[in-house]
This record gives C-alpha cells, sequence and structure tokens, in this order.
C-alpha cells in the first residue's frame, strides 16, 4: 500500500492517478478527500490533519510507502510552511518509523535551503533534515516550479478577460517542470532501489520568464492579449504591509519578488539524461492541454460559464 499524503493537490492529482493506474494500491490522506471530486475505486480516500497524529498513524495501517506531497505554502496559521512542511512531515515521518514503511519520498522544492529567501523552501529544508537523520530509507525529489499551476495564474486570466498580470518586470528566466512529469519520477523512485538516500534535483526542458509564458497561452488559445506589470516597488510594499494580517497573500507576493528578481534557470539535462523514459513535457504541451479546446472539451470560456 502506498500512502499519497497531499494527494489532491497540483501533484498528488497526477501521482494518484498514475500510480492507481498502473495496478499499484493507494490510499489518499487529505483534509479535503472531497477535493479529489469522482470516487475512485482504485484509491481509498481518508480524511484527516497531517498534524493529528493519531489521524496519520491510522493512515500508515498496512503502508509500505509513503509520498508526502502536501505544502503549506497557501495555508494560514498553523496550516502554513512551518505548521505543514516542517511540523507535518516531523509527524508523517514519526509514524511511518513506528509503523515499519519501507520508503518515504519526500517532494521538496528546488533550492530548498537553511537560508533561502522563501519561508517554504527554508521549512521544506528542515523537513529534508529530519527525514535524513530517520532511520527510514528515504528519496528527495526537488521539482522547479509546477507548469499546471502557472499556466493557471498567468493563463486564466488572460484567457477569460484578455490581460495577462506579471509579476514585476516578467523577464527573468526561471526553469517549470509539469507536475506530470515529476509524478512520473517519484514513480520511478517508488520502484528503484537506486534512487534511495538521493537528493534529486528535476526540472523541465526550459527556462521562460512571466511574459513568455503569456505569449504562450496567447499563440496557443488565439487569445489577443495585453499585459499589465506590478512594480517590484509596490510588490515589496504589498509583501510587508500584509504580512501580519493576510500572510498567506504576503507570501504570494513575496515568491513574486523572488522569482523576478533571483536566478531561478535550471539546467535540466543531467537528470532527464538519467531518466530518459520520463517525457519532456514543454510549458506549450501543458497549456493545450489546460485552455485548448477539443471535441469533447469546450473553450475555456464556454467551461467557465462566460
Amino acid at each position: 500500500m502506498i500512502l499519497v499524503v497531499g494527494g489532491t493537490g497540483t501533484l498528488g492529482k497526477r501521482l494518484t492517478e498514475l500510480l492507481a493506474g498502473d495496478g499499484h494500491a493507494v490510499r489518499v490522506l487529505s483534509r479535503r478527500p472531497a477535493a479529489a471530486g469522482p470516487a475512485s475505486t482504485k484509491v481509498e480516500y481518508v480524511g484527516g490533519d497531517v498534524r493529528d497524529r493519531a489521524a496519520v498513524s491510522r493512515a500508515m495501517e498496512g503502508v509500505t510507502t509513503v509520498v508526502s506531497a502536501m505544502h503549506g505554502f497557501l495555508g494560514t496559521g498553523h496550516a502554513g510552511p512551518r505548521g505543514i512542511d516542517a511540523e507535518g512531515n516531523a509527524i508523517l515521518v514519526e509514524a511511518a518509523v513506528a509503523a515499519g514503511v519501507q520508503h518515504f519520498v519526500l517532494v521538496s522544492v528546488q533550492g530548498a535551503s537553511a537560508t533561502n529567501d522563501l519561508e517554504l523552501s527554508r521549512m521544506k529544508y528542515v523537513a529534508e533534515q529530519n527525514l535524513q537523520a530517520s532511520a527510514l530509507s528515504w528519496t528527495v525529489v526537488r521539482p522547479t516550479a509546477f507548469m499546471e499551476t502557472w499556466a493557471q495564474i498567468v493563463g486564466e486570466p488572460l484567457v477569460r478577460k484578455g490581460k495577462a498580470l506579471i509579476f514585476g518586470r516578467g523577464v527573468n528566466p526561471i526553469n517549470f517542470v509539469s507536475a506530470t512529469d515529476v509524478a512520473r519520477l517519484i514513480e520511478l523512485a517508488i520502484g528503484d532501489p537506486a534512487m534511495r538516500g538521493e537528493v534529486i534535483e528535476f526540472g523541465g526542458p526550459e527556462n521562460l520568464t512571466f511574459v513568455q509564458l503569456a505569449t504562450i497561452v496567447a499563440n496557443v488559445t488565439g487569445k489577443e492579449t495585453s499585459m499589465r506589470h506590478i512594480p517590484l516597488p509596490v510588490m515589496r510594499a504589498a509583501a510587508l504591509i500584509l504580512r501580519p494580517i493576510k500572510p498567506a497573500i504576503a507570501r504570494q507576493i513575496r515568491a513574486g519578488v523572488v522569482m523576478d528578481t533571483l536566478p531561478l534557470a535550471f539546467d535540466a539535462r543531467p537528470s532527464r539524461l538519467r531518466f530518459p523514459r520520463i517525457p519532456e513535457t514543454s510549458f506549450e504541451d501543458v497549456v493545450r492541454r489546460e485552455f485548448a479546446p477539443s471535441p469533447a472539451r469546450p473553450p475555456f470560456g464556454a467551461r467557465a460559464g462566460i
């Protein structure tokens, strides 16, 4: 039995579908199991908060592999990065050791470190260190930013209203990877003992700016678009002002500042050469999948009721 924690998110949904489709027994622990959509006869969904030790212990029954694909980036209070990524993963590791779990796969983030500018990256690093110090067999996967997430953030307002919102200048190259490709990497990690005890950095085939993301969405969907930039000074001030009252929003704005100012390009060729079976999904591929109409899929505007 494989336990996927955070199995209803961008990565978790894709991973759960992949594992179940390939015949694995899968259990998903989520605070919102209803977010999984239609019930699947191949996947067991259980509700529970990762900070609830009793719920986590119950979810571990009969489990041989744990995949932590959760994050607290958008959470507030105890559901933020410290509560979910650091403390929540510590509880998972403790329960996995007690249950005799054979392998633990932690989904971290590319560039995780104790000194990273982003709280999420710092808390993911805390989780990495805790896992590596445990008695568990482990694999840490550090993906770059998910294409699917940013296709929605940049693409949805563009497709709806013909306006793309660009954080800062929008000319900083950033590596983006498809969550589907990351799911395939995790499946490999589950089955390959050679990948245990490794921290695997993994990215996509392209380094793209936010302006390029918007341009690709416009070209694929055939939408005329205008780009509105949020100036960096405004973003910095907003993050500072909102931090004590709206920490989740301040966290997102701070991430936008980092993505516009720090070097976030990544050379994915070494890992891609190592794992040639994983498709090199491009951002254009993701946009076509997310937004382009097909005979069975109406245009985005029609699906959104606009």
